[in-house]
């Protein structure tokens, strides 16, 4: 292998960009790590530029016609981040038009090189990224593309364009894969054994277990104990993607025939077992996940709530009478490709589980790389209470994978809970194939403190919100918008509030506060602090002891100013944004002023701003003096904005989504 990185448009007027998937900040960072770890293994890089000129212009003629200036010669927006500005040794390519190779230039470059692999980073990918992809492999290169290093200010149409160039001209791989390419291993006579980790299957099909044969394998690392391999995971081939949905279609059609009686006795069965198994699923989330124990036991919980909630739901009629018209919606959507995270990974899969086969529906599962061994352990539970097999099968795999099922022909419907790009990816294959979608993807959630609350009493209530399971759970409190009349006392009190919250090991019972899933997303919420702190944003972290393994001190961050990306972006992380606000309408403002709208909170007694609250706050989930953290398992759940698509989950939001309706016609008698 002969790499060239080619680090395309990373420049300050397209960075800029106000819809920029996801955050220039994280884009910078990831193609900051690329850019080092090439110049320390001397891997030869080029810097793609789009550079005009208004002494002669060669604009595109479409920014001729909107008479649009981007990256002109001399301007502060033609420069790149101070991260990412070239070497003297280094070479700069400057194009007009979209793909690198719209000169002769880079041809010129890379021809002494002898390189036989490009790999692209930078911005938009659904342009230049996308056009100087498809000129390299038209040369015969091949082209890998940074997935996690790239961005667009039309997400959607990015999400297209990476599926439409995986099927035909690029490899899509992490940062942390293109340097380990070009990294030789410090000693390959040291590498560890993983012969003594356990593997998991790749599949479960049917009641049965399958390998995943000479497939590459992912390695889950304790969050709790560092460097610590729990097991290993193949990723299912499209062969047993495949079965899983064919075997889930046929046994689909035999449970319709199942009496809906039937169906809810079993959800209360498993829900039974669910009690027996409540402390031994605690501790597997504790030791895979890092939840602290005690919140894992709440989650199973809550977990037996939403299955009974669901079984109630067995006595509501399908059907609506009238005359002469009748409604009814007794109709599954058939096969419900399922995709999960790994944070409730209990909670959140049976969520949809319980309603997908209360109604009808078979499912394949594809859960989150870190909640594969749980979910094991939970179909066991499924097919121990009588679940028919093929009713429900779980795939093991990563973005590919689930991107595959979703694709899948015998797939009729898809419900995600995930991240933003996965829900864009979502969109893309469900609107291709016209689809039912329901997803749930996140939430930047503000509570708007007023002076007429007991700030005191408030701010430990959102501490606990903000930091518990380390601000891992899509409803956590990120954002608290503050009256400036009460804002430095509440501050010091949101201090002594998140100092008391214990933190450490998550099998401690005390443990409120445990590690996050990985040291890669500790690192990543650190260089987003970082960039905080040098944009001036005042930073407190209360606790001063940090243990070993993927540990991120609980962080409150003082930010005014709401462009920031720290005040723009979901953390999903220990991370507490607090924002002074002068008055009501700038209060509001705030809160709205992002793109996601999961969840919003009011602390006051005014009834009047109670009611304001709640006629113009843009969130799908509203409290009154109650933090944003959690929700009642019979309430409808899902987001407004970039935060859901489709019908809410839980409550009558599972009928809505897992059936489909009619509407019947009749003479007139």
């Amino acid at each position: 292998m002969k790499p060239v990185i080619l680090l395309i448009d990373l420049q300050n007027d397209f960075l800029h960009s106000p819809s920029l998937e996801p955050a220039a900040g994280q884009i910078v960072a990831r193609a900051t790590r690329l850019l080092d770890a090439a110049r320390a293994h001397r891997v030869p890089l080029v810097h793609i530029w789009t550079t005009v000129d208004r002494r002669d212009d060669q604009r595109m003629p479409h920014w001729k016609r909107s008479d649009r200036w981007v990256c002109e010669q001399g301007t502060p927006g033609h420069e790149t981040p101070y991260t990412l500005r070239p070497q003297a040794e280094e070479l700069v390519v400057h194009k007009t038009f979209f793909s690198a190779f719209s000169t002769s230039e880079l041809e010129r470059i890379l021809k002494p090189l002898q390189a036989d692999t490009l790999i692209l980073a930078g911005v938009y990918l659904h342009g230049c990224v996308r056009s100087t992809a498809l000129d390299a492999y038209q040369r015969g290169f091949t082209v890998w593309i940074a997935e996690d290093a790239v961005g667009s200010d039309d997400p959607l149409h990015a999400s297209i364009s990476a599926r439409w160039l995986a099927r035909r001209a690029a490899q899509f791989v992490s940062v942390d894969s293109c340097i380990a390419a070009f990294t030789p291993p410090v000693c390959a006579g040291l590498k560890p054994s993983e012969e003594d980790v356990p593997r998991l299957p790749a599949a479960l099909i049917q009641g049965k277990a399958l390998d995943g044969g000479e497939s590459s394998c992912l390695t889950h690392i304790s969050p709790r104990e560092e460097g610590k391999k729990l097991w290993r995971m193949p990723i299912a081939n499209p062969r047993q993607i495949s079965h899983a949905a064919s075997a889930a279609r046929e046994a689909g059609l035999k449970w319709r025939d199942t009496p809906m009686s039937a169906r809810a006795e079993m959800l209360l069965r498993l829900a039974e077992s669910l009690e027996t198994n409540r402390d031994a699923l605690a501790h597997r989330m504790a030791v895979e996940i890092g939840k602290p124990i005690t919140q894992g036991r709440a989650e199973v919980t809550r977990s037996i709530a939403l299955l009974t909630a669901v079984a109630s739901r067995a006595a509501e009629p399908l059907e609506a009478n009238c005359t002469r018209i009748s409604t009814r919606r007794n109709r599954p959507l058939g096969v419900v490709a399922m995709i999960t995270p790994w944070n409730n990974p209990v909670a959140i899969p049976l969520g949809k589980i319980a309603p997908a086969i209360l109604y009808g529906n078979a499912v394949v599962w594809k859960p989150a790389p870190a909640g594969s061994a749980i979910a094991l352990k939970l179909l066991e539970l499924l097919h121990a209470v009588g679940c028919a097999n093929g009713l429900v099968n779980l795939i093991c795999g990563d973005r590919s994978s689930a991107l595959a099922l979703m694709a899948d022909s015998s797939v009729d419907a898809v419900t995600i809970t995930g991240s933003p790009a996965a829900g864009y990816s979502a969109q893309d294959i469900c609107g291709r194939r016209h689809l039912p979608l329901q997803a749930e993807l996140g939430g930047n959630n503000a509570a708007i403190v007023w002076p007429d609350s007991d700030f005191t009493k408030v701010a430990a209530e959102i501490a606990e919100a903000a930091f518990g399971f380390a601000g891992q759970r899509c409803t956590a409190n990120r954002r608290v918008i503050v009256h400036g009349g009460i804002y430095e006392p509440f501050l010091e009190a949101l201090q002594q509030a998140t100092a008391d919250i214990p933190w450490g090991d998550p099998l401690e019972p005390q443990t409120r506060i445990g590690p996050l899933i990985s040291s890669d997303k500790c690192r990543g919420i650190g260089t987003l602090l970082e960039r905080s702190r040098a944009a001036s944003a005042k930073i407190w972290t209360p606790h001063k002891i940090v243990p070993t393994g993927a540990y991120l001190r609980p962080t409150i961050v003082c930010c005014d100013d709401p462009r920031q990306e720290i005040f723009q972006e979901e953390t999903f992380g220990p991370i507490l944004v607090v924002t002074k606000a002068d008055d009501w309408d700038q209060a509001l403002r705030l809160c709205n002023g992002v793109r996601q709208g999961l969840a919003a909170a009011l602390f006051s007694n005014s009834k009047q701003l109670q009611e304001q609250f709640l006629e113009f706050a843009q969130a799908g989930i509203l409290k009154i003096n109650l933090a944003t953290a959690d929700a009642d398992v019979e309430a409808p759940f899902g987001g407004w904005k970039s935060s859901g698509i489709g019908p809410p989950e839980h409550g009558s939001g599972n009928r809505e989504f897992y059936t489909r309706a009619q509407a019947v016609y009749r003479p007139a008698s």
